[in-house]
């Protein structure tokens, strides 16, 4: 089989990749049967001279080759007919924006394996950058609450070369950090990473309760899940199966964190029907005390509803006004200081894409070599011979309309 790591086109230009040089290697020694090609590019984090050093063969051509490994979506223009492709296709919700990109993969008869439906048999996702945008999303949080009361003024993520010198940045300006408490919510890539931060530079953590009826003379953080901040309108006590299975039966409790929190990372999961965790009316109560939010899962005009919209990694914080409703600067008094960058783990694209191709590794490129027994390419199928196939079907009205 011949697979090619193929050049990143989308704009703004996106520098991870799939499979770093010396994963490359490591797969090349475990499957003997595959040959790997290096789209040569100038932009990815790993550059050509990279895989050259390794013996890797980068070259302008890949059309000889049988499977497509990328990140972002590829232009229509760029589609090479009659081979598999795998990217973040961003058409399974629908997105308008793609729909013309999803035709075209139909009628170029391109097998479409989406990475966001790699998943096991349970439905779980196995490939993901979540971590890496919850490890960003922390460290752009403390650096948007440095910016808004003036204490000290933290580098971008995109200017350090990996976790391990976001931690030290952070551990450098911990000394200016006032008492102040930390709330995070989820239990999942995205909040373990942002959690990964905290940890890092040695916060307190603190249950709950503690959290919420307690002072303290340091800094301190808590991590809450689904039943941790929403409860039954009934007032029984259910599991988060039920939260899960029966959303509508429930309202939001975040508020007895947001009163007593300054800081707040949002790491969670939001499902269609879940409850807002606070709205536009929670925000303009004198006892809401959050004036800096890491909104990592970056839901528009959903569950968070200081974000208005996504930010970018040029501009990544604006304010929200409580009393207007309006985005101000976001130093202003009656602002809440957002951070709402939708793409977080390209401020850091070397641990980003080893970490992502670890994953890759692991659960799929064997999938080619053992007839897919467990799954994971049958399960991340769009496409099929010019047809969608069956567990995608719900997109045939989208591709019409």
């Amino acid at each position: 089989m011949k697979l090619a790591i193929i050049r990143e086109r989308k704009n703004p230009p996106d520098r991870r990749v799939v499979f770093s040089p010396d994963a490359c290697i490591v797969l090349l020694k475990e499957f003997p049967n595959l040959e790997i090609k290096i789209e040569s590019s100038n932009v990815r984090v790993f550059t050509d001279d990279d895989y050259k050093k390794k013996g890797l063969h980068v070259t302008n051509d890949v059309s000889d080759c049988d499977v497509m490994l990328g990140v972002k979506e590829v232009p229509i223009d760029a589609l090479i007919p009659n081979k598999k492709y795998f990217f973040f296709s961003h058409t399974i919700k629908k997105q308008p924006y793609n729909r013309d990109l999803l035709r075209a993969i139909l009628s170029k008869n391109i097998e479409l394996y989406d990475h966001e439906v790699i998943t096991n048999k349970k439905g779980n996702r196995t490939v993901a950058f979540g971590r890496y945008a919850g490890i960003v999303g922390a460290y752009n949080g403390f650096r948007t609450y440095g910016l808004k009361y003036n204490l000290f003024d933290l580098p971008k993520a995109e200017s350090l070369k990996s976790q391990v010198e976001l931690i030290e940045k952070l551990n450098l300006i911990k000394v200016k950090l006032p008492n102040i408490k930390i709330v995070l919510t989820g239990k999942g890539r995205v909040s373990n990473g942002a959690k990964e931060m905290l940890e890092g530079m040695q916060l307190r953590e603190v249950d709950s309760n503690t959290f919420l009826n307690k002072n303290f003379n340091e800094s301190v953080f808590v991590q809450i899940d689904v039943l941790d901040y929403n409860k039954r309108k009934d007032g029984k006590k259910m599991d988060k199966y039920d939260f899960y299975n029966n959303p509508k039966d429930y309202v939001s409790n975040f508020m007895q964190f947001a009163k007593v929190a300054n800081y707040y990372i949002s790491g969670h999961f939001f499902g269609s029907g879940s409850p807002f965790l606070f709205t536009r009316e929670d925000l303009k109560a004198t006892d809401f005390n959050i004036k800096v939010v890491a909104d990592v899962s970056c839901d528009i005009d959903g569950p968070v509803a200081c974000t208005i919209r996504s930010s970018t990694i040029a501009d990544p914080i604006y304010g929200y006004d409580v009393f207007t409703e309006r985005e101000v600067d976001f130093k202003s008094t009656t602002a809440i200081a957002v951070m709402a960058v939708d793409n977080l783990p390209c401020e850091l694209p070397r641990d980003a894409s080893i970490g992502f191709g670890k994953m890759f590794a692991k659960y799929v490129i064997p999938a080619f070599f053992n007839k897919d027994k467990d799954g994971f390419l049958k399960r991340a199928q769009i496409t099929k011979n010019g047809k969608l196939t069956k567990e995608f079907l719900y997109l045939q009205d989208y591709v019409k309309k």
